[in-house]
């Protein structure tokens, strides 16, 4: 997965001062926060939703690679996600743990030798967007979140409703501050009818350059209800505007319950 290593083999860190004195923080505009709230209810319903499995085909697409085989997609409402594919050019993973009160994020991607990379930590600041309802909860809930209402627009000839989420960083000063809400930004666009959520944007950036942004979208369609729950049966990953990833989910377990082990990459 050539496309795939760019952008998910990423080990730099980037400096952070830390200020004495905490800045001011934006606040959310009400709209959004409605938005985001009206979306999670179509999304869930009265539902407590802590984890998923959602298992299918997948296609792959890097460079004049194209192949078709099968992945797992395990994802918390921590934010922690895994992607374990079975192609016939071998077995391909990305992963990603959450955050805690003590501990960053850490992320691994690893190719058919089962060996296990790094994925750099300004590439982990947001949730990758492939579960939707926990992209909506968590920039509902995010420590220091920051949500905007775009505006009413037309996308892809849908009509759709922009909104904006981001971290902040008060005790972060200056550009470093600002580079860290950037890495964290994402934009998520809601169909105006059902208002589930049916593209999200972000950037993912090279291993040598935070600072360097390159266009990711996933794209989702086909939701059907799963025990009250709405899921994207059809989700599509592009980066730098090419199709790179294609998944058709055939099977979905909500709540199977999860742990932080389901996490943690192999140790090949």
């Amino acid at each position: 997965m050539r496309v795939a290593r760019l952008v998910l083999s990423l080990s730099v860190s980037f400096p952070v001062s830390i200020s004495l004195a905490a800045q001011q923080t934006a606040t959310s505009s009400p709209q959004a926060l409605l938005l985001l709230q009206q979306s999670l209810r179509a999304l869930v319903g009265g539902q407590t939703l802590s984890d998923v499995t959602l298992s299918g085909t997948a296609r792959r697409i890097a460079g004049s690679d194209d192949e078709t085989g099968t992945v797992v997609l395990k994802a918390a409402s921590s934010g922690a996600l895994r992607l374990d594919f079975s192609y016939p050019s071998g077995p391909r993973a990305e992963l990603r743990s959450a955050a805690t009160t003590d501990a960053l994020p850490t992320g691994a991607w690893s190719g058919p030798d089962g060996a296990a990379h790094p994925i750099a930590l300004h590439n982990l600041a947001n949730d990758w967007g492939l579960v939707p309802a926990f992209t909506v909860a968590n920039a509902l809930s995010a420590k220091n979140g920051l949500t905007t209402y775009i505006g009413h627009e037309t996308r892809d000839g849908q009509s759709v409703l922009h909104l904006r989420a981001s971290r902040q960083f008060p005790q972060v000063r200056g550009n470093a501050a600002n580079l860290l809400q950037h890495l964290s930004e994402m934009d998520i666009f809601f169909d105006a009818a059902s208002l589930l959520p049916v593209a999200i944007t972000y950037s993912t950036h090279p291993d040598d350059n935070a600072g360097l942004d390159i266009p990711v979208e996933i794209r989702l369609s086909d939701y059907r209800a799963v025990n009250g729950v709405k899921v994207p049966f059809h989700i599509e990953r592009y980066i730098n505007g090419t199709l790179q990833l294609e998944i058709t989910v055939a099977n979905v377990v909500l709540n199977p319950g999860l742990s932080v082990s389901d996490f943690v990459p192999s140790t090949n």
